[in-house]
């Protein structure tokens, strides 16, 4: 049992908070200007306890900074008040944009949307083998620094990612529905730590120039241009291609189909790869997609060492690409599309059939990373960094040709 009295010479109890006898100190010890760790070493208190006790309360309602026991315990009291509505929940407009951008429809760049697979919301961590909710999923971070940009004098429209997660994650903080957690890259229900599995290298393509043979301008990304491949292969052997640029992180999906007789039939030895991501369909691909960008875009690919790639020679005299590969089990080597990679999962989940997406939803995909705010752009989309390229250069040639 607890002592019911203290002892005349026992000191007083210290919770955790600062009580109005502390208080009462601190204002006789600042009156004598005596120093914080000063005061801090006489009430046993940590230094930073006593200087943010000084800076928040010591406010005086004439508007002058005094620090006064009673008007400190006023402040104190106030800010304890709980509970505490939070900034979502009054704040509609906030709320409604974090919203959209956490759960938003996806859409083509011709403003086609895509609802994706139905998810029933289980209250519980989504797991692999199973469908996720198909949505913009912009991270917390994304969404608190893009409000800078598109509200640059609304001091309003002002969030923290950490109040994001409270709000998806915490009871009680209101505003967000817990279902929305769903719409993060993790996808889990609970703040927990993921792992990630390392990936296996892959058979390495013969007659190749390696990564160690690139300019020093491909690795430093100061010239735009320079793309990163890889494939990402799935339930089935099903596969989407992906292409991403270095320097703005724009993103183009390969659509890898399979060819007819898939499934139906034993393969044929050193036939055609009939699971739709053979070396051919592989470089018919890239030749479709990147050939619609203009010249200086397109000046070299890095990929990964794979037997799909075993006709990057006809694919540098179809294109002009010069064509780098990877030391043998380097990812990082490949950092840009690797992260991509990452986020593309928040859509095709791994040990699901990929074959199952067509065209036009690998455009709706593609848009909407290419729409997302990036950390490393300074919060600018891939697209628009992209765009400011492409009117840059026809400047400079109009100013040329002038």
């Amino acid at each position: 049992m607890p002592p019911t009295h203290l002892a005349t010479s026992a000191p007083q109890p210290q919770g955790r908070n600062l009580s109005f006898a502390e208080r009462e100190e601190i204002a006789l010890e600042c009156a004598r200007k005596t120093g914080v760790c000063a005061i801090a070493r006489k009430l046993g208190r940590s230094p930073s306890t006593i200087s943010r006790e000084i800076r928040r309360n010591s406010a005086t309602p004439s508007g002058d900074f005094d620090c006064r026991a009673i008007t400190a315990q006023w402040h104190a009291d106030r800010a304890a008040q709980s509970p505490k509505a939070s900034k979502l929940a009054n704040n509609p407009a906030l709320r409604d944009y974090v919203q959209d951008r956490l759960a938003g429809l996806i859409a083509t760049p011709n403003g086609v949307a895509f609802d994706g697979p139905v998810v029933v919301w289980k209250k519980r961590r989504a797991v692999h083998r199973q469908s996720r909710r198909w949505s913009l999923a912009w991270s917390p971070e994304l969404i608190a620094q893009r409000l800078k940009v598109h509200f640059p004098e609304d001091l309003t429209m002002r969030i923290s990612h950490e109040a994001i997660y409270q709000a998806l994650y915490i009871q009680g903080r209101g505003a967000l529905e817990r279902e929305l957690s769903a719409c993060l890259r993790s996808g889990r229900a609970l703040r927990l730590p993921r792992e990630r599995a390392r990936n296996r290298g892959k058979s390495f393509v013969g007659d190749a120039l390696m990564i160690s043979d690139r300019p020093a301008d491909v690795c430093d990304r100061a010239v735009p241009g320079h793309w990163e491949g890889e494939l990402i292969l799935d339930l089935g052997s099903s596969a989407i291609g992906t292409l991403v640029e270095r320097t703005t992180r724009f993103t183009m999906l390969l659509h890898l189909p399979r060819m007819e007789g898939h499934g139906k039939a034993k393969s044929i030895r050193n036939g055609p790869a009939l699971a739709g991501h053979g070396a051919e369909a592989v470089r018919d691909a890239i030749v479709g997609t990147i050939m619609d960008l203009p010249a200086h875009l397109r000046r070299s690919l890095t990929w990964d060492q794979g037997a799909e790639m075993t006709q990057h020679a006809q694919l540098r005299i179809d294109t002009g690409l010069d064509v780098y590969f990877c030391d043998p089990q380097s990812p990082w080597q490949r950092g840009s599309n690797e992260n991509t990679n990452g986020l593309l999962r928040q859509y095709f989940l791994k040990g699901t059939d990929l074959s199952q997406h067509g065209a036009d939803e690998l455009n709706a995909v593609a848009n909407a990373l290419n729409t997302r705010p990036r950390k490393t752009l300074g919060w600018q989309t891939p697209a628009e960094a992209l765009d400011r390229l492409l009117k840059t250069d026809m400047i400079e040639g109009v100013a040329t040709t002038g």
